[in-house]
């Protein structure tokens, strides 16, 4: 495929109803004002996505996602700092964080966690320590405010279960973008972890992904876009977005040997109880 294909956006689904994006960037997705905001959800909600979180990476980017779901209701937010940015937490972005934590479009204290493949690839990427330090807090605070916490997860599988071991894992612990193997993910289920898979359980060379996403109940799992990225197979590379979910919730029930109308009810009804969203029953 020629790059200039490549970067075409994937054409609209089949529509499949109803479905919550559980994690996407609608900043990044060029979502930053209310107009802008309401075209992409406008779009997503034409193919059966009722609703996103949008999530933070950085303090700017927490910003955005609470004036986002303050602009439109049908996302919801959630607001921390990612682990490369884990030297960011201060006593000023932690006293801000909190205020937001408790904001309620604010649904879950995320993204936080772990990332060691940007460590030696990037130049401003917080150090193994700080990234522990700034978790260990997020977490706290998920756990002090009675919401979820979202993780990030990137090649730091063993170090960040222990992490949310010794400190004491809040109520619900959501593993955004599962990345790890079947023994990982049973792990998790063990933990009574809500394991959430994106595009990337469609790919090809995806063999250890999809293994995982078929030992995962029904209750605890969700999909998502983590739009702009990680857009389904067969439109790898091509810019994602919310009203794309509907090619994975496909995919991962052709995995999951199961019908794809079924698995997006189940999705509908664990976003509600997980996020806590007032929506109607599907």
């Amino acid at each position: 495929m020629s790059r200039s294909k490549r970067r075409e956006a994937p054409p609209d689904p089949e529509p499949l109803s109803p479905v919550i994006d559980a994690h996407t960037h609608l900043a990044a997705c060029g979502g930053r004002d209310a107009a802008s905001v309401a075209a992409i959800l406008d779009h997503a909600e034409a193919v059966g996505v009722r609703g996103v979180v949008t999530v933070a990476d950085d303090m700017v980017d927490a910003r955005w996602a609470v004036a986002a779901a303050e602009w439109d209701d049908r996302a919801w937010a959630a607001t921390a700092l990612h682990p490369t940015h884990a030297g960011d937490l201060n006593d000023e972005t932690a006293a801000e964080l909190r205020a937001m934590a408790v904001h309620p479009r604010v649904v879950a204290v995320g993204e936080t966690g772990l990332d060691y493949y940007w460590l030696d690839k990037s130049d401003d990427c917080a150090p193994k320590s700080v990234q522990h330090e700034s978790f260990r807090w997020h977490i706290d605070l998920a756990k002090e405010v009675g919401k979820p916490l979202m993780i990030h997860n990137r090649e730091a599988d063993r170090d960040l279960l222990d992490v949310l071991a010794d400190e004491g894992a809040p109520e619900t612990v959501i593993m955004h973008c599962f990345s790890g193997d079947e023994a990982i993910a049973r792990e998790c289920v063990e933990r009574g972890y809500v394991l959430s898979f994106s595009g990337t359980v469609s790919f090809a060379n995806a063999a250890s992904l999809q293994a995982a996403a078929r030992v995962v109940p029904d209750e605890l799992l969700l999909v998502e876009t983590d739009a702009p990225f990680l857009t389904p197979h067969p439109f790898r590379g091509a810019p994602n977005q919310s009203y794309v979910l509907p090619y994975t919730v496909r995919a991962l029930a052709d995995i999951r040997g199961t019908d794809a109308t079924e698995l997006a009810a189940h999705l509908y009804d664990n976003s509600r109880r997980v996020y806590r969203l007032a929506l109607p029953d599907q």
